[in-house]
Protein backbone atom coordinates (compact mmCIF):
# COMPACT_ATOMS: atom_id res chain seq x y z
CA UNK A 1 0.00 0.00 0.00
CA UNK A 2 1.34 3.09 -1.27
CA UNK A 3 1.75 6.29 1.37
CA UNK A 4 -0.98 8.26 0.00
CA UNK A 5 -3.55 5.15 0.39
CA UNK A 6 -2.28 4.60 3.74
CA UNK A 7 -2.77 7.84 4.87
CA UNK A 8 -6.41 7.80 3.69
CA UNK A 9 -7.00 4.32 5.16
CA UNK A 10 -5.93 6.06 8.54
CA UNK A 11 -8.18 8.95 8.03
CA UNK A 12 -10.92 7.15 7.28
CA UNK A 13 -10.74 5.13 9.86
CA UNK A 14 -10.39 8.11 12.27
CA UNK A 15 -13.44 9.51 11.02
CA UNK A 16 -15.41 6.03 11.64
CA UNK A 17 -13.84 6.20 15.11
CA UNK A 18 -14.49 9.47 15.82
CA UNK A 19 -18.28 8.88 14.64
CA UNK A 20 -18.87 6.23 16.16
CA UNK A 21 -18.16 8.10 19.63
CA UNK A 22 -20.39 10.51 19.06
CA UNK A 23 -23.10 8.28 18.33
CA UNK A 24 -21.83 6.34 21.36
CA UNK A 25 -22.05 10.42 23.03
CA UNK A 26 -25.35 10.86 21.66
CA UNK A 27 -27.62 7.86 22.31
CA UNK A 28 -26.30 8.05 26.65
CA UNK A 29 -27.64 11.98 26.08
CA UNK A 30 -30.84 10.80 24.53
CA UNK A 31 -32.24 8.09 26.37
CA UNK A 32 -31.77 4.74 28.38
CA UNK A 33 -29.03 2.25 27.15
CA UNK A 34 -26.19 1.08 27.97
CA UNK A 35 -24.30 4.08 26.64
CA UNK A 36 -26.14 5.94 29.36
CA UNK A 37 -25.40 3.01 31.57
CA UNK A 38 -21.59 2.86 30.88
CA UNK A 39 -21.09 6.50 31.43
CA UNK A 40 -23.01 6.62 35.24
CA UNK A 41 -20.71 3.96 36.01
CA UNK A 42 -17.70 6.11 35.02
CA UNK A 43 -19.02 8.67 36.76
CA UNK A 44 -19.69 6.35 39.99
CA UNK A 45 -15.96 5.40 39.50
CA UNK A 46 -14.62 8.72 39.68
CA UNK A 47 -17.02 9.73 42.74
CA UNK A 48 -15.58 6.83 44.60
CA UNK A 49 -12.16 7.53 44.19
CA UNK A 50 -12.77 11.20 45.15
CA UNK A 51 -14.71 10.52 48.31
CA UNK A 52 -11.80 7.69 48.60
CA UNK A 53 -9.30 10.36 48.40
CA UNK A 54 -11.08 13.01 50.69
CA UNK A 55 -11.15 10.41 53.83
CA UNK A 56 -7.45 9.29 53.30
CA UNK A 57 -5.61 11.65 51.42
CA UNK A 58 -7.10 15.18 53.46
CA UNK A 59 -9.13 13.99 56.17
CA UNK A 60 -7.16 11.15 57.83
CA UNK A 61 -3.96 12.15 56.04
CA UNK A 62 -2.88 8.44 55.33
CA UNK A 63 1.24 8.06 54.83
CA UNK A 64 -0.08 6.19 51.46
CA UNK A 65 -3.52 7.81 50.69
CA UNK A 66 -3.29 6.67 47.05
CA UNK A 67 -4.29 2.86 47.76
CA UNK A 68 -7.43 4.10 48.86
CA UNK A 69 -8.64 5.77 45.95
CA UNK A 70 -7.10 3.16 43.43
CA UNK A 71 -9.08 0.76 44.95
CA UNK A 72 -12.31 2.31 45.08
CA UNK A 73 -12.47 3.14 41.52
CA UNK A 74 -11.30 -0.65 40.60
CA UNK A 75 -14.64 -1.61 42.93
CA UNK A 76 -17.18 0.47 40.97
CA UNK A 77 -17.71 -3.44 38.86
CA UNK A 78 -20.70 -3.42 36.26
CA UNK A 79 -22.54 -5.90 38.61
CA UNK A 80 -22.89 -5.32 43.12
CA UNK A 81 -21.81 -8.82 43.49
CA UNK A 82 -18.99 -8.38 41.00
CA UNK A 83 -17.98 -5.34 42.98
CA UNK A 84 -18.16 -7.85 46.40
CA UNK A 85 -16.12 -10.58 44.67
CA UNK A 86 -13.46 -8.40 43.64
CA UNK A 87 -13.06 -6.61 46.36
CA UNK A 88 -12.22 -9.23 48.87
CA UNK A 89 -9.99 -11.17 45.80
CA UNK A 90 -8.31 -7.21 46.22
CA UNK A 91 -7.99 -7.07 49.42
CA UNK A 92 -6.65 -10.50 49.84
CA UNK A 93 -3.94 -9.64 47.46
CA UNK A 94 -2.88 -6.65 48.33
CA UNK A 95 -2.65 -7.77 52.16
CA UNK A 96 -0.21 -10.44 50.79
CA UNK A 97 1.97 -8.24 48.36
CA UNK A 98 2.14 -5.95 51.50
CA UNK A 99 3.35 -9.03 53.83
CA UNK A 100 5.09 -10.84 51.42
CA UNK A 101 7.05 -7.06 50.45
CA UNK A 102 7.77 -6.17 54.03
CA UNK A 103 9.11 -9.11 54.85
CA UNK A 104 11.83 -9.33 51.75
CA UNK A 105 12.44 -6.08 52.80
CA UNK A 106 13.47 -6.89 56.39
CA UNK A 107 15.57 -10.35 55.46
CA UNK A 108 17.71 -8.41 52.74
CA UNK A 109 17.88 -4.87 53.82
CA UNK A 110 18.10 -3.58 50.05
CA UNK A 111 15.46 -2.76 47.49
CA UNK A 112 16.88 -4.39 44.86
CA UNK A 113 16.87 -7.48 46.39
CA UNK A 114 13.79 -7.73 48.33
CA UNK A 115 11.92 -6.90 44.30
CA UNK A 116 14.30 -10.24 42.90
CA UNK A 117 13.01 -11.91 45.86
CA UNK A 118 9.08 -11.16 46.42
CA UNK A 119 8.11 -10.58 43.04
CA UNK A 120 8.32 -13.86 41.21
CA UNK A 121 6.16 -15.25 44.27
CA UNK A 122 3.21 -12.39 43.87
CA UNK A 123 3.16 -13.02 40.16
CA UNK A 124 2.82 -16.28 41.15
CA UNK A 125 0.03 -15.73 43.64
CA UNK A 126 -1.79 -13.55 41.19
CA UNK A 127 -1.72 -16.27 38.09
CA UNK A 128 -3.93 -18.57 40.65
CA UNK A 129 -7.43 -18.81 38.59
CA UNK A 130 -9.33 -18.01 42.10
CA UNK A 131 -8.16 -14.45 41.69
CA UNK A 132 -9.17 -13.86 38.21
CA UNK A 133 -8.05 -11.05 36.43
CA UNK A 134 -7.14 -9.28 39.80
CA UNK A 135 -3.91 -10.77 40.29
CA UNK A 136 -1.92 -8.19 39.19
CA UNK A 137 -2.37 -5.95 42.28
CA UNK A 138 0.26 -8.58 44.48
CA UNK A 139 2.61 -7.43 42.47
CA UNK A 140 1.74 -3.95 42.23
CA UNK A 141 1.24 -3.47 45.85
CA UNK A 142 4.75 -4.70 46.40
CA UNK A 143 6.14 -2.67 44.00
CA UNK A 144 4.77 0.18 46.15
CA UNK A 145 5.78 -0.65 49.14
CA UNK A 146 9.16 -1.31 48.50
CA UNK A 147 9.79 1.97 46.17
CA UNK A 148 8.18 3.89 48.91
CA UNK A 149 10.44 2.52 51.73
CA UNK A 150 7.33 2.07 54.06
CA UNK A 151 7.10 -1.46 55.85
CA UNK A 152 7.29 -0.74 59.39
CA UNK A 153 4.55 -3.07 61.04
CA UNK A 154 2.72 0.91 60.97
CA UNK A 155 2.84 1.61 57.74
CA UNK A 156 1.39 -2.24 56.96
CA UNK A 157 -1.33 -1.32 59.20
CA UNK A 158 -2.24 1.47 57.15
CA UNK A 159 -1.65 -0.06 53.61
CA UNK A 160 -4.40 -2.72 55.14
CA UNK A 161 -6.53 -0.13 56.46
CA UNK A 162 -6.17 2.36 53.11
CA UNK A 163 -7.69 -0.80 51.15
CA UNK A 164 -9.95 -1.42 53.36
CA UNK A 165 -11.55 1.93 53.55
CA UNK A 166 -11.69 2.14 49.47
CA UNK A 167 -13.08 -1.13 49.21
CA UNK A 168 -15.91 -0.09 51.58
CA UNK A 169 -16.23 2.99 49.69
CA UNK A 170 -16.35 1.66 46.25
CA UNK A 171 -18.52 -0.92 47.03
CA UNK A 172 -21.21 1.29 49.01
CA UNK A 173 -21.18 3.96 45.83
CA UNK A 174 -22.15 0.86 43.26
CA UNK A 175 -24.45 -1.08 45.75
CA UNK A 176 -26.03 2.34 46.98
CA UNK A 177 -26.22 5.29 44.08
CA UNK A 178 -28.26 3.43 40.88
CA UNK A 179 -26.64 -0.03 41.29
CA UNK A 180 -26.74 -1.44 37.47
CA UNK A 181 -28.63 -3.76 36.39
CA UNK A 182 -28.91 -5.52 33.39
CA UNK A 183 -32.07 -6.62 32.36
CA UNK A 184 -32.60 -3.89 29.79
CA UNK A 185 -29.30 -5.30 28.06
CA UNK A 186 -31.17 -8.47 27.67
CA UNK A 187 -34.63 -7.45 26.71
CA UNK A 188 -32.44 -5.78 23.67
CA UNK A 189 -30.70 -8.38 22.61
CA UNK A 190 -34.04 -10.70 22.85
CA UNK A 191 -35.79 -8.78 20.43
CA UNK A 192 -32.79 -7.92 18.20
CA UNK A 193 -33.03 -11.61 17.39
CA UNK A 194 -36.77 -11.61 15.57
CA UNK A 195 -36.13 -8.38 13.98
CA UNK A 196 -32.90 -8.72 12.75
CA UNK A 197 -34.53 -12.43 11.03
CA UNK A 198 -37.60 -10.74 9.68
CA UNK A 199 -35.25 -7.88 8.33
CA UNK A 200 -33.22 -10.60 6.49
CA UNK A 201 -36.24 -12.73 5.60
CA UNK A 202 -37.88 -9.35 3.98
CA UNK A 203 -34.72 -8.37 2.35
CA UNK A 204 -34.34 -11.88 0.51
CA UNK A 205 -38.19 -12.07 -0.58
CA UNK A 206 -37.65 -8.72 -2.16
CA UNK A 207 -34.57 -9.01 -4.36
CA UNK A 208 -35.58 -12.70 -5.48
CA UNK A 209 -39.10 -10.75 -7.14
CA UNK A 210 -36.65 -8.61 -8.63
CA UNK A 211 -34.52 -11.22 -10.21
CA UNK A 212 -31.19 -11.75 -7.60
CA UNK A 213 -27.77 -12.34 -8.37
CA UNK A 214 -25.10 -13.92 -7.05
CA UNK A 215 -23.86 -11.37 -4.75
CA UNK A 216 -27.04 -10.65 -3.28
CA UNK A 217 -27.00 -14.28 -2.29
CA UNK A 218 -23.92 -14.19 -0.77
CA UNK A 219 -24.75 -11.01 1.51
CA UNK A 220 -28.25 -13.08 2.55
CA UNK A 221 -25.64 -15.81 3.85
CA UNK A 222 -23.13 -13.49 5.18
CA UNK A 223 -26.31 -11.98 7.40
CA UNK A 224 -27.82 -15.01 8.64
CA UNK A 225 -24.07 -16.00 10.06
CA UNK A 226 -24.80 -13.23 12.44
CA UNK A 227 -27.58 -14.47 14.16
CA UNK A 228 -25.66 -16.92 16.27
CA UNK A 229 -23.88 -13.80 17.34
CA UNK A 230 -26.63 -12.12 18.20
CA UNK A 231 -28.21 -15.41 20.11
CA UNK A 232 -24.55 -15.17 21.87
CA UNK A 233 -25.25 -11.68 22.54
CA UNK A 234 -28.54 -13.01 24.60
CA UNK A 235 -27.10 -15.68 26.38
CA UNK A 236 -24.13 -13.11 27.83
CA UNK A 237 -26.91 -10.75 28.88
CA UNK A 238 -29.05 -13.59 30.80
CA UNK A 239 -25.66 -14.27 32.54
CA UNK A 240 -25.08 -10.74 33.29
CA UNK A 241 -29.09 -10.18 34.31
CA UNK A 242 -29.17 -13.32 37.06
CA UNK A 243 -25.81 -11.57 38.48
CA UNK A 244 -26.71 -8.05 38.48
CA UNK A 245 -29.64 -9.48 40.82
CA UNK A 246 -27.44 -10.65 43.47
CA UNK A 247 -26.92 -8.30 46.67
CA UNK A 248 -28.59 -5.69 44.66
CA UNK A 249 -30.76 -3.39 46.58
CA UNK A 250 -32.64 -1.99 43.50
CA UNK A 251 -33.76 -5.86 42.88
CA UNK A 252 -36.12 -5.01 45.60
CA UNK A 253 -36.79 -1.28 44.79
CA UNK A 254 -37.50 -1.32 40.85
CA UNK A 255 -40.00 -3.43 39.14
CA UNK A 256 -38.88 -6.26 37.16
CA UNK A 257 -41.85 -6.86 35.35
CA UNK A 258 -42.37 -9.94 33.77
CA UNK A 259 -39.85 -12.62 33.33
CA UNK A 260 -37.78 -13.42 30.07
CA UNK A 261 -38.64 -16.20 27.85
CA UNK A 262 -37.46 -20.18 28.50
CA UNK A 263 -34.02 -20.31 27.23
CA UNK A 264 -35.91 -23.07 25.04
CA UNK A 265 -36.91 -19.87 23.19
CA UNK A 266 -33.23 -19.49 22.74
CA UNK A 267 -32.76 -22.68 21.29
CA UNK A 268 -35.41 -22.55 18.82
CA UNK A 269 -33.88 -19.50 17.94
CA UNK A 270 -30.52 -21.42 17.09
CA UNK A 271 -32.57 -23.97 15.06
CA UNK A 272 -33.86 -21.35 12.83
CA UNK A 273 -30.52 -19.04 12.42
CA UNK A 274 -29.03 -22.76 11.61
CA UNK A 275 -31.76 -23.08 9.01
CA UNK A 276 -31.73 -20.04 7.76
CA UNK A 277 -28.00 -20.30 7.13
CA UNK A 278 -28.40 -23.78 4.93
CA UNK A 279 -31.49 -22.09 3.25
CA UNK A 280 -29.13 -18.85 1.93
CA UNK A 281 -25.99 -21.11 1.28
CA UNK A 282 -28.35 -23.18 -1.14
CA UNK A 283 -28.92 -20.26 -3.30
CA UNK A 284 -25.94 -19.23 -3.41
CA UNK A 285 -24.80 -22.73 -4.52
CA UNK A 286 -27.91 -22.17 -6.90
CA UNK A 287 -26.80 -18.49 -8.21
CA UNK A 288 -24.11 -17.01 -10.45
CA UNK A 289 -22.24 -18.19 -14.06
CA UNK A 290 -21.00 -21.49 -12.79
CA UNK A 291 -23.82 -22.81 -10.52
CA UNK A 292 -22.62 -25.49 -8.30
CA UNK A 293 -26.87 -26.39 -7.91
CA UNK A 294 -28.55 -26.21 -10.95
CA UNK A 295 -30.32 -22.72 -10.22
CA UNK A 296 -33.98 -23.66 -9.65
CA UNK A 297 -36.79 -22.86 -12.44
CA UNK A 298 -38.21 -19.17 -12.45
CA UNK A 299 -41.68 -21.03 -11.85
CA UNK A 300 -40.06 -22.58 -8.70
CA UNK A 301 -38.66 -19.25 -7.51
CA UNK A 302 -41.48 -17.14 -8.15
CA UNK A 303 -43.03 -19.20 -4.96
CA UNK A 304 -40.60 -18.44 -2.84
CA UNK A 305 -40.99 -14.68 -2.16
CA UNK A 306 -44.65 -15.32 -0.81
CA UNK A 307 -43.59 -17.71 1.85
CA UNK A 308 -40.28 -15.23 3.18
CA UNK A 309 -42.49 -12.93 3.47
CA UNK A 310 -44.84 -14.37 5.64
CA UNK A 311 -42.32 -15.95 7.34
CA UNK A 312 -41.08 -12.31 8.23
CA UNK A 313 -44.36 -11.46 9.48
CA UNK A 314 -44.17 -14.06 11.89
CA UNK A 315 -40.72 -12.62 13.08
CA UNK A 316 -42.07 -9.14 13.24
CA UNK A 317 -44.93 -10.66 15.41
CA UNK A 318 -42.48 -12.11 17.97
CA UNK A 319 -40.69 -9.25 18.12
CA UNK A 320 -43.99 -6.97 18.45
CA UNK A 321 -45.07 -9.59 20.83
CA UNK A 322 -41.87 -8.65 23.11
CA UNK A 323 -42.88 -5.25 23.02
CA UNK A 324 -46.54 -5.50 23.64
CA UNK A 325 -48.41 -3.91 26.92
CA UNK A 326 -48.10 -7.27 29.01
CA UNK A 327 -45.08 -8.88 27.07
CA UNK A 328 -41.34 -8.24 28.01
CA UNK A 329 -40.62 -5.34 30.24
CA UNK A 330 -37.74 -3.07 31.23
CA UNK A 331 -36.31 -2.79 35.33
CA UNK A 332 -38.07 -0.05 35.38
CA UNK A 333 -41.34 -1.14 34.43
CA UNK A 334 -41.21 0.12 30.87
CA UNK A 335 -41.15 -1.92 28.23
CA UNK A 336 -38.48 -2.86 26.44
CA UNK A 337 -36.37 -1.16 23.63
CA UNK A 338 -37.32 -3.31 20.80
CA UNK A 339 -38.25 -0.93 18.34
CA UNK A 340 -40.30 2.15 17.83
CA UNK A 341 -43.68 2.87 17.77
CA UNK A 342 -46.61 1.30 19.20
CA UNK A 343 -46.47 -2.92 19.27
CA UNK A 344 -50.05 -2.60 19.69
CA UNK A 345 -51.97 -5.43 22.36
CA UNK A 346 -50.32 -9.08 22.65
CA UNK A 347 -53.63 -10.77 21.31
CA UNK A 348 -53.88 -8.82 18.79
CA UNK A 349 -50.07 -9.53 18.38
CA UNK A 350 -51.08 -13.48 18.73
CA UNK A 351 -53.90 -13.37 15.98
CA UNK A 352 -51.46 -12.00 13.54
CA UNK A 353 -48.69 -14.23 14.12
CA UNK A 354 -51.24 -17.20 13.54
CA UNK A 355 -52.45 -15.67 10.53
CA UNK A 356 -49.13 -14.83 9.13
CA UNK A 357 -47.84 -18.61 10.02
CA UNK A 358 -51.14 -19.91 8.25
CA UNK A 359 -50.11 -18.22 4.61
CA UNK A 360 -46.63 -19.47 5.03
CA UNK A 361 -47.76 -23.11 5.48
CA UNK A 362 -49.81 -22.76 2.47
CA UNK A 363 -47.68 -21.32 0.29
CA UNK A 364 -44.75 -23.83 1.32
CA UNK A 365 -47.23 -26.61 0.14
CA UNK A 366 -47.31 -24.88 -3.13
CA UNK A 367 -43.65 -24.55 -3.15
CA UNK A 368 -43.90 -28.28 -2.49
CA UNK A 369 -46.12 -29.14 -4.95
CA UNK A 370 -43.19 -28.23 -7.89
CA UNK A 371 -41.32 -30.76 -7.07
CA UNK A 372 -43.13 -33.43 -8.87
CA UNK A 373 -41.95 -31.08 -12.11
CA UNK A 374 -38.11 -31.29 -11.61
CA UNK A 375 -35.75 -33.26 -13.06
CA UNK A 376 -32.81 -34.96 -11.65
CA UNK A 377 -30.42 -31.96 -11.14
CA UNK A 378 -33.12 -29.60 -10.51
CA UNK A 379 -34.77 -31.31 -7.78
CA UNK A 380 -31.67 -31.28 -5.80
CA UNK A 381 -31.79 -27.44 -5.46
CA UNK A 382 -35.72 -27.11 -5.17
CA UNK A 383 -35.50 -29.91 -2.07
CA UNK A 384 -33.07 -28.19 -0.44
CA UNK A 385 -34.94 -25.43 -0.35
CA UNK A 386 -38.73 -27.11 0.18
CA UNK A 387 -36.93 -28.87 3.39
CA UNK A 388 -35.25 -25.99 5.19
CA UNK A 389 -38.13 -23.78 4.26
CA UNK A 390 -39.97 -26.64 5.77
CA UNK A 391 -37.62 -26.98 8.84
CA UNK A 392 -37.76 -23.41 9.57
CA UNK A 393 -41.40 -23.17 9.58
CA UNK A 394 -41.57 -26.27 12.18
CA UNK A 395 -38.79 -24.37 14.31
CA UNK A 396 -40.93 -20.97 14.01
CA UNK A 397 -43.57 -22.54 15.38
CA UNK A 398 -42.15 -24.32 18.70
CA UNK A 399 -40.10 -20.70 18.54
CA UNK A 400 -44.26 -19.40 19.21
CA UNK A 401 -44.80 -21.73 21.89
CA UNK A 402 -41.68 -20.40 24.13
CA UNK A 403 -42.65 -17.16 24.34
CA UNK A 404 -44.34 -17.53 27.78
CA UNK A 405 -42.10 -16.11 30.62
CA UNK A 406 -40.00 -18.84 32.66
CA UNK A 407 -40.58 -17.08 35.49
CA UNK A 408 -39.45 -14.17 37.97
CA UNK A 409 -35.98 -13.01 36.84
CA UNK A 410 -34.92 -12.82 40.05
Amino acid sequence: MSPAARARDLWYRAGWEAAAVGRSVRRALTGPGPERDLAVQAVKAAGAAILAWAVAGWWWQAPLALMAPWTAVALVQSTVYRSVRTGVQQVVLIAAGTVLAAAAAGLTGDTMAAMALVLPVTALLGNYSRFEDQGVYASTTALFVLVYGSYSGFDILHRLLETLLGAVIGIAVNALVLPPVHLRHAHESLCRVPRDGAELLRTMAGEMERGHARHQAQEWHNRARTLPQRLADLRNARMWTRESLRLNPAGRIRRPGPALPSTQWDAAWERIADHLTALTRTLVEAAGESPRLRPPPDTVLAEVPPLLYALADVCEADSAALRAPGGVRGPDGAPGRCGDGDAGDAGDVGDGREEALGRAWEAHRRLKARLVDQDGETATSVGGLVAELQQLLHDLDDAGATMAPAGNTR
